[in-house]
């Protein structure tokens, strides 16, 4: 008989970035080859040396735990088979990935009756990659309680089925707050985690060509992870901002009224252009300076003839006597030399 699950396609229960990179690691395409229930047991007890989601270190991907947890997914595992994960002798992490199987897959209303069994199971072993040791017991109990798993979200239990699980450890009288050996209870706390950034953001994948989250690079490059500076420094930062920000508006205010001093005086000079234009009109008329330049043209002529003599009249003679006196409105013509000059 087949473990009651939740009914939802597991891609929808694992974090979607977890997910991609677990279909897309060469590791879990490797393990195409193990066909039984069995062989997987074995990979487990050969590979698996922590239960965290993600490779630690310089590597890349998610971690050999959770690949190996996907193909339980795909085998689609029996009563008898989890009961078999769960009490194995040979290793603390074949029982891990039997409950991390059931925390994610099972029907949230049957947890309890899964896990009641081991909540005081005293089996030590390092779920993270830190050396941190702890009991199975406790390590069922923040499975249970806990929301997020280093930095991994679980699905979500209903809160009157958490409700109903409190109240039956408060009847145990076990802890009913999570402990913290599989990260805090939120993706900002503990000192452990918050050297990894959160898998949703910034955890990103071989097949987007990007690298995977490992303590080294990302312990203090996590936006989320960042640590906030004490009141009084952050007081004084917030004091600096509205001080530029006051700057900023001042110089805005200055420059609008700038800009509005601007705009009015060419308005102004728009205004008395008109008038100017016409007067130079006015004034510039060929009509009204002609009468002006006539003058000037006879006064030069005058000058010229004082200065080198009417030719005309050394030519013709006495026939100079009979020229007729041309109206001083009309054309006049001087001849130097011989040559025309109109």
């Amino acid at each position: 008989m087949e473990i009651q699950t939740s009914g939802k396609p597991i891609d929808s229960l694992l974090e979607k970035v977890l997910c991609m990179n677990i279909l897309s690691s060469d590791y879990f395409k490797e393990l195409y080859r193990l066909k039984t229930y069995h062989e997987v047991i074995d990979e487990i007890y050969n590979q698996v040396d922590h239960v965290e989601p993600w490779m630690t270190g310089n590597c890349r991907g998610p971690s050999t735990a959770f690949c190996l947890l996907y193909k339980f997914f795909t085998m689609k595992l029996t009563v008898k088979q989890m009961h078999g994960l769960l009490k194995h002798p040979d290793s603390p992490y074949i029982r891990a990935v039997g409950f991390l199987y059931l925390r994610y897959a099972a029907e949230p209303k049957t947890l309890w009756g899964w896990f009641e069994p081991y909540l005081k199971d005293d089996e030590e072993f390092s779920p993270g990659s830190n050396g941190r040791m702890t009991t199975m017991g406790v390590y069922v109990r923040d499975l249970l309680l806990g929301q997020y798993y280093f930095d991994t979200l679980f699905p979500r239990i209903p809160v009157p089925v958490m409700r109903q699980v409190v109240t039956n450890l408060e009847k145990l009288k076990l802890p009913t707050k999570h402990s913290g050996v599989t990260g805090e209870a939120t993706r900002h706390g503990s000192d452990d985690t918050a050297r990894r950034p959160p898998s949703v953001k910034a955890a990103l994948s071989v097949s987007f060509g990007q690298r995977a989250p490992h303590r080294a690079s990302t312990r203090d490059s996590s936006p989320v992870r960042r640590t906030l500076p004490p009141p009084r420094e952050r007081e004084r930062e917030n004091g600096m901002r509205n001080h530029e920000r006051g700057d900023r508006d001042r110089h805005r205010d200055s420059v609008s009224r700038h800009r509005s001093r601007s705009r009015s005086r060419s308005r102004s000079r728009s205004v008395h252009m008109p008038g100017r234009s016409a007067s130079a009109d006015v004034r510039s008329s060929p009509f009204k300076d002609a009468p002006k330049e006539k003058n000037a043209v006879s006064s030069n002529l005058a000058k010229l003839r004082d200065l080198y003599g009417d030719a005309s009249a050394d030519r013709k003679g006495d026939s100079s006597m009979d020229h007729t006196v041309k109206d001083s409105s009309s054309e006049d013509v001087i001849r130097l030399g011989g040559a025309t000059w109109r």
